[in-house]
């Protein structure tokens, strides 16, 4: 399906008083980042914006500006008479069970990911950008919209979390002069590259120990996987955000080509899966009813780790990781 032109979108987005930008479950830079910016590029045109989260705002993302106003809580007017925006999902599942049940015809999907369902009644998806954040940077052009070094902020935020700060494949040089352009423009890479690459609580440093203690590979060495469980969060004083960095260190070793981290926890499996080669992850996390990307997806899985493991390997093997 062709998406609509940026100065569609725009227009489309012209024709509303009031907004409310909606984040994933387990919130990242790029979801975050996109709806922050995109709404503070709007409040200058008299538009009055809100932010639904289902999650609290991770440690490491709250100096993103407006972070603060992000909420379960959306006043009524908007849910009766506003337009949402999902950023950075391929499916309205994504948003939480706290999610108001809000008319197809006022909703709005902005994303980048391969296989997004389509479920708005305007769908911006351009899957060739790095990050949703680019795309709404494309709206803000068409809406005339100035980028402050706020927004900027927040739009850096996206691309440097999507590209792994700069490490993965998508970093075309296309992304790097976008990246010094919203730095001239005010972007604060380094408060972006400290807040999310570079600390670390100690307890996540005590996981990602014990994370990598328990690391298994197949005979062969190409897939590697960890598992982490309420117990191992306990003993490390660690919670669910401290788990962020673990599949990165998985996917680094050399000759794995997929790395998967297993996150049993009361609600359901939460597994990652990341890429170094041509195994596409988003292709296996679906199969399992997830998505992502190629090279960095995942999935929720409901019964035991030895079913999940068994589950992540035949989808896996179903897409030429042998």
């Amino acid at each position: 399906m062709t998406p609509p032109s940026a100065l569609e979108v725009a227009d489309f987005l012209r024709s509303w008083d009031g907004f409310v930008m909606v984040s994933h479950v387990k919130p990242d830079g790029d979801t975050l980042g996109a709806g922050l910016a995109l709404g503070l590029g709007l409040e200058p045109f008299g538009k009055e914006v809100a932010y639904f989260q289902q999650d609290p705002v991770p440690r490491n993302l709250r100096f993103l500006p407006g972070s603060s106003r992000v909420s379960r809580e959306v006043p009524q007017h908007l849910i009766d008479r506003g337009l949402w925006i999902f950023c950075d999902m391929s499916d309205r599942e994504r948003a939480g069970a706290f999610l108001p049940d809000i008319p197809r015809e006022r909703t709005l999907v902005i994303d980048h990911h391969l296989g997004n369902t389509c479920f708005g009644a305007v769908n911006y998806i351009l899957s060739e950008e790095c990050s949703t954040g680019t795309c709404v940077l494309k709206l803000l052009e068409a809406l005339g919209a100035p980028v402050t070094p706020e927004i900027a902020t927040c739009l850096l935020t996206t691309i440097m979390t999507d590209t792994g700060g700069f490490m993965h494949p998508n970093t075309s040089a296309e992304v790097l002069a976008l990246s010094a352009r919203l730095m001239e423009l005010g972007a604060d890479r380094h408060q972006i590259s400290e807040e999310i690459f570079a600390k670390r609580r100690f307890a996540a440093v005590r996981l990602l120990g014990s994370a990598l203690a328990a690391t298994e590979r197949s005979e062969d060495g190409r897939f590697c996987w960890s598992v982490v469980d309420e117990p191992m969060l306990a003993a490390c004083g660690a919670d669910g955000e401290d788990t962020e960095e673990i599949i990165g260190h998985l996917r680094s070793i050399e000759g794995v080509s997929v790395a998967a981290l297993f996150k049993a926890f009361a609600d359901g499996i939460r597994v990652s899966l990341r890429s170094s080669e041509q195994i596409n992850v988003q292709a296996a996390a679906a199969r399992l009813g997830g998505g992502g990307h190629f090279r960095a997806a995942g999935l929720t899985f409901h019964g035991s780790v030895p079913e999940a493991l068994a589950a992540v390997r035949g989808a896996l093997a179903a897409e030429g990781l042998a």
